[in-house]
């Protein structure tokens, strides 16, 4: 349990850090965007890529993992759809807003998987965890660019709008390059991975820092259907999910423990991003990812007693 403390305090005092500094104007307006697309193009693919790159798959339990995992979102994903149009008829939710409650749902925060990983398991969790992102990162950004593409505008997209937006998501072709890397096995030097790893320490605190400038609190007071449907199917629904397919496939040891981290974390802050990019709800994404962080605190100790 401490572990899970330990990965997750620091995030809300990031947020709190970020929605501090936007309070006090000390960065304002278009200054903001231009942070957001920094960390979106070039400190998350650092370390997407870095990751992938270095892990050898080939001594991990890659296949179960990734076949885990995908069922899970693809599960997910369906949940998500099939309750849209009763979110619409009943509350009201529109397109945008949905979009966050699907990012919300089917998202994981890869930072913070990997420091509960790192916590609980040493390096072979930040192995595993690095299956869980060539199998999860390029289907979840997918899945949320056509959802997006089709809900955020309210109208079905073009196949050529599609193709532009996935070539444009950062974290698809930084995991495909980084893929590459790996399996070509020619080395990168020092100098190249020192660059990377210190372009990927910045993700986390400068992308989780946006989040916490776009936060309304006062939103957290009043969590009405969006927030709490956001809460349930990515805190209750997704550790379920996982749970159920990894007994199916018969994942076992720490590859389940790496599974029901990957399932259990709030969703990532790149969601934030990616709603400010492409028109979907990101007041409502900022205070999605803000209550899910505080809930996990609860949720996530939980899970691991009840799975693991």
């Amino acid at each position: 349990m401490s572990a899970i403390l330990d990965a997750l305090l620091p995030v809300l005092l990031v947020i709190a850090a970020g929605h501090l500094v936007a309070r006090l104007g000390i960065i304002t307006g278009d200054q903001w965007r231009g942070v957001e697309r920094v960390a979106y193009f070039l400190f998350f693919p650092s370390i997407v890529f870095a990751a992938v790159a270095r892990t050898d798959f080939m001594a991990l339990p890659a296949f179960g993992m990734s076949a885990t995992l995908m069922l899970s979102v693809l599960a997910m994903t369906a949940t998500a759809l099939v309750l849209r149009p009763v979110l619409a008829a009943r509350f009201g939710i529109s397109g945008p807003r949905f979009t966050s409650i699907f990012q919300g749902s089917v998202r994981w925060n890869t930072f913070v998987a990997m420091a509960i990983a790192e916590n609980m398991l040493g390096p072979e969790g930040l192995a595993l965890l690095a299956v869980a992102i060539v199998a999860m990162i390029p289907l979840i950004n997918v899945l949320c660019v056509l959802v997006l593409s089709r809900f955020a505008s309210g109208e079905a997209p073009g196949a050529r709008k599609i193709l532009l937006d996935l070539a444009r998501n950062p974290f698809i072709w930084s995991t495909g390059a980084g893929l590459l890397a790996n399996a070509s096995g020619l080395p990168l030097p020092e100098i190249a991975w020192s660059t990377l790893d210190m372009l990927g320490s910045a993700a986390l605190p400068v992308g989780i820092v946006c989040v916490g400038a776009g936060l309304d609190l006062r939103a957290l007071r009043r969590p009405g259907p969006a927030l709490t449907s956001a809460l349930i199917l990515k805190l209750m629904l997704m550790p379920l999910f996982g749970f159920g397919f990894a007994m199916l496939i018969g994942i076992t040891g720490p590859a389940l423990a790496a599974v029901m981290i990957s399932m259990s974390v709030p969703a990532a802050g790149a969601s934030y991003l990616l709603a400010r990019q492409m028109g979907g709800d990101a007041p409502l994404m900022a205070e999605i990812l803000t209550l899910q962080t505080l809930s996990a605190a609860v949720t996530m100790p939980i899970v691991f007693l009840i799975a693991l």
